[in-house]
């Protein structure tokens, strides 16, 4: 993780598969719920509306015993549903959105900004995630802190379909 330009925070991987697989993984209710919840949590995909403009919504529940008891000490509930407008869609290279930030107890709701870039290097894929910080600090590390669980869970994933 590397702190880039005004503020933003930037996360690379590589991943060995195709520009092409984690593009899908990324872009279909199946590929989201396979890996987009960070560990602990399940996700359920409601809409997904894949152009420019478009929503992704989804459920996020807390299923681990560590998470339920640190959503119920915040005062949030078990399950949120977050809601994401897709501002760019480059298949397969790039796919930018706004997360709607409504679920922070006593913070007026916020648009946060994310965009990923897929590049092909070798016989794989490098991902950068440039994301706009969040409202404070904290916030700002748990963001970062999801993102990256949210990229293990990927590189698994990716590792299980490649061991077909």
């Amino acid at each position: 993780m590397a702190n880039t330009a005004a503020g933003t925070i930037r996360i690379e991987r590589t991943f060995p598969t195709s520009d092409e697989d984690v593009w899908r993984l990324w872009t279909t209710r199946e590929g989201i719920e396979s890996w987009w919840a960070p560990d602990g949590f399940k996700v359920d995909v409601s809409k997904l509306d894949l152009r420019l403009g478009g929503e992704l919504v989804y459920t996020m529940t807390a299923t681990a015993p560590e998470q339920v008891s640190f959503m119920k000490g915040a005062g949030m509930p078990l399950t949120t549903e977050a809601r994401k407008t897709f501002t760019e869609i480059v298949p397969p290279r790039r796919i930018a959105y706004q997360s709607l930030v409504d679920f922070v107890p006593g913070v007026a709701p916020y648009l946060q900004l994310t965009v990923v870039d897929l590049s092909p290097i070798g016989d794989g894929v490098r991902v950068v995630m440039t994301m706009e910080p969040m409202h404070d600090e904290v916030w700002t590390e748990r963001l970062v802190m999801g993102r990256g669980n949210e990229l293990d869970n990927l590189a698994r994933v990716t590792e299980r379909k490649r061991g077909r």
